[in-house]
């Protein structure tokens, strides 16, 4: 369901809207479903009004993973493609195994570093037929704009990993992309002077619906039980499948071409998440 954002976000992009607008309609499109969930989780039988500080974190992270992870990615779409995009994007798992074992003091166990390598190794294979090394500056600059979502996004599952255990995968979800939605209105509020939802075609509200609840509400909430279950380094790992649902999608809607190297590749992810879910097993 991730995988599926940025190939909704690129034929949205076919309509002329902006990022910031898109991301808008998405935030406030999912605003209801989160904002519900967080205030039912909240009468629940049994559950704790949240202190200040956890309530100070919720808002932090949730701002980290859902508006400004979220933002700059989408900006990062208007260069790159949604092959390449996913590529750059999921340096993330890296990111989260090294700040998991600064942050928790974690070490990093050596079939991690096996994992890790053959994964990485099969995402570069996929997409070295889409690289161009020359001076490409679009290329460059979306590729910088995606490398810094995936950093706060890596941020953003070192936060939900020592939160969700003090406040619960849905009540954690749920208010964190609350906070996000309200970061992302506000900014375009500022930005614009409105919410700039008339006037688009309704290809894009479709398309930002199918963003809101496909790719942001239903596996937000499917990854935070992920993280309590496993953590957030294996989750991490294991969510490096993404790129190869990408490839899928973006050769069927958007008719990106699937190379020998992408197929090689796609199997090298495979192998590398494969291992790390056999190390999930045995704890």
């Amino acid at each position: 369901m991730f995988s599926a954002k940025a190939v909704f976000v690129k034929l949205a992009y076919q309509s002329g809207i902006d990022p910031l607008s898109l991301l808008m309609m998405r935030m406030l499109i999912s605003l209801p479903f989160f904002l519900g969930i967080a205030l039912y989780s909240r009468k629940r039988k049994g559950a704790t009004r949240l202190k200040t500080p956890e309530l100070v974190q919720l808002i932090a992270v949730g701002m980290l993973g859902y508006y400004l992870a979220s933002w700059l990615d989408f900006v990062g779409l208007q260069y790159i493609t949604a092959s390449l995009e996913r590529l750059v994007l999921f340096v993330y798992p890296t990111m989260v195994v090294v700040l998991a074992s600064l942050v928790f003091r974690r070490p990093i166990r050596r079939e991690y570093y096996l994992a890790l390598l053959i994964t990485y190794l099969g995402i570069a294979l996929a997409f070295a037929d889409k690289l161009d090394w020359g001076s490409q500056k679009a290329l460059w600059i979306g590729a910088l704009w995606v490398f810094g979502a995936a950093f706060a996004y890596a941020c953003f599952l070192i936060g939900s990993e020592k939160l969700i255990p003090k406040v619960g995968a849905v009540r954690f979800t749920a208010n964190a992309l609350t906070a996000s939605c309200a970061g992302v209105i506000l900014h375009q509020l500022i930005a614009i002077q409105g919410l700039g939802l008339e006037g688009w075609p309704t290809q894009v509200y479709v398309l930002a619906a199918c963003i809101a609840l496909f790719s942001t509400v239903i596996p937000s909430f499917l990854f935070s039980k992920s993280i309590g279950f496993i953590g957030a380094s294996k989750a991490a790992i294991i969510g490096s499948v993404g790129p190869v649902s990408t490839i899928l999608l973006a050769w069927h809607f958007l008719n990106e071409h699937i190379s020998l190297f992408q197929i090689l590749g796609t199997a090298l992810v495979l192998v590398g998440v494969g291992i790390i879910s056999l190390s999930a097993k045995k704890g």
